[in-house]
């Protein structure tokens, strides 16, 4: 009898119908003697429309409370589920995901799992109960609930599957797996059968909305084996692991996007010990992340420094970064936010040569100007206009290969 987590995303419990219809999936798993403990997202669009409502009674709702308010979506989605499940004739229990043990810091909004006490949970499973945890969430020391931030489902179902030393972790969601490109952006882009963390990692930081990085990293650490499939069909989906290193295929995997990028430029830097450190020490204590970092050679002791951030995140960067810019004797801080990136991805790539100058050239012959540029072992990114990524995505595809079979 194995013991399995599922995770439901919004739009996979929408609506009654679609509540009904992952009450159904459920039983399946759970007729054929699994354990089963659930978590579920929160309806639809309910997220959103929750801190719409809280910006219209308050223009600076408490982080406090502004975490309460969206856990609830959560909850309403876990107990809905539960009732169904009930009403088929299945035992279940809905648990927030205080009840159900998941403990973080008390960073509101963005908050990290620092364990999982899981007894309740385990206690509920032998007595023969299906168990329905409300995702993203969580609750502090001092009892004060906590939001996971963007993925934090995902993070919570992958971190339960650890705790509970679950068989495999099952993401449903509208997708049917994890593809080589965005499928909207080329049809004839193919579904993965598997993956290994490292590059599905990869993929998820660059672009790939199918899982979040957090819940890959947490699969990784403690190797629990991820599937990423749609509630909607019967695909098969695409199983996240760590076995899947051979090289004999081809060396990338993939090619990833993301539209929101934004960057910004400090000009005119005096090139001395320190100056990063400020701007980034103070952007960190502002809660804001940076991706790509480039600063140009020094010529008679000034430098650029760019760095780029999310598009929601540049007008707070802004804030931050301008006064240190005057401080410090920089000449402007500029930024522009109408960019993206792409990538390609794959181990293969990390002992072999080549690999950047043919995407260099591709991306030149089809007249695509690389802004800034920024790599790992597995993967090179390159940021470019924001209106022609989707050409960078088409011509990278063609450029590589991936049509063919592996």
């Amino acid at each position: 009898m194995a013991l399995i987590v599922q995770k439901y995303g919004g739009s996979s419990v929408a609506d009654a119908e679609r509540i009904n219809s992952v009450a159904r999936r459920i039983a399946r798993a759970k007729d054929k003697g699994d354990r089963v403990v659930v978590v579920v997202s929160a309806m639809g669009d309910t997220t959103d429309e929750l801190i719409e409502l809280a910006y219209q009674v308050s223009e600076h709702p408490s982080d406090r409370e502004l975490d309460v308010l969206l856990s609830t979506g959560e909850i309403v989605s876990s107990t809905l589920l539960a009732m169904a499940l009930k009403s088929m004739g299945y035992e279940a229990i809905s648990l927030t995901g205080a009840q159900a043990g998941i403990r973080t810091d008390a960073t509101y909004s963005r908050a990290r799992i620092l364990k999982v006490e899981s007894k309740r949970v385990v206690r509920e499973l032998e007595k023969g109960k299906i168990v329905i945890v409300a995702g993203f969430q969580g609750i502090t020391e001092e009892m004060d609930i906590t939001t996971l931030g963007r993925g934090g489902s995902d993070t919570t179902a992958v971190a339960l599957a650890a705790s509970l030393g679950a068989e495999v972790c099952q993401i449903y969601t509208d997708v049917d797996g994890v593809y080589t490109a965005d499928p909207r952006l080329i049809p004839q882009a193919r579904q993965l059968p598997e993956i290994g963390y490292e590059e599905m990692l990869e993929m998820a930081s660059y672009g790939a909305g199918v899982v979040h990085p957090r819940a890959v990293e947490l699969g990784e650490l403690f190797n629990t084996p991820i599937l990423v499939a749609s509630s909607f069909t019967d695909s098969p989906g695409t199983l996240i692991h760590g076995g899947v290193s051979m090289e004999v295929r081809n060396k990338v995997r993939s090619i990833a996007h993301d539209l929101d990028v934004a960057k910004i430029t400090v000009v005119g830097v005096p090139d001395r010990p320190g100056i990063a450190a400020t701007i980034f020490e103070s952007l960190a204590k502002a809660g804001i992340s940076i991706d790509t970092i480039v600063q140009n050679a020094s010529i008679e002791n000034i430098t650029d420094l760019t760095f780029t951030v999310a598009k929601s995140q540049l007008s707070r960067a802004m804030e931050v970064v301008e006064p240190i810019a005057i401080s410090i004797g920089a000449r402007e801080c500029v930024s522009d936010s109408r960019l993206g990136k792409v990538s390609i991805i794959g181990t293969g790539m990390q002992n072999t040569p080549g690999y950047a100058a043919r995407m260099f050239s591709a991306l030149s012959e089809k007249g695509i100007n690389i802004q800034l540029i920024t790599t790992s072992e597995i993967r090179i990114t390159c940021i470019i206009d924001e209106a022609r990524v989707k050409d960078a995505v088409l011509v990278l595809y063609r450029a590589f290969e991936l049509e063919e079979e592996e």
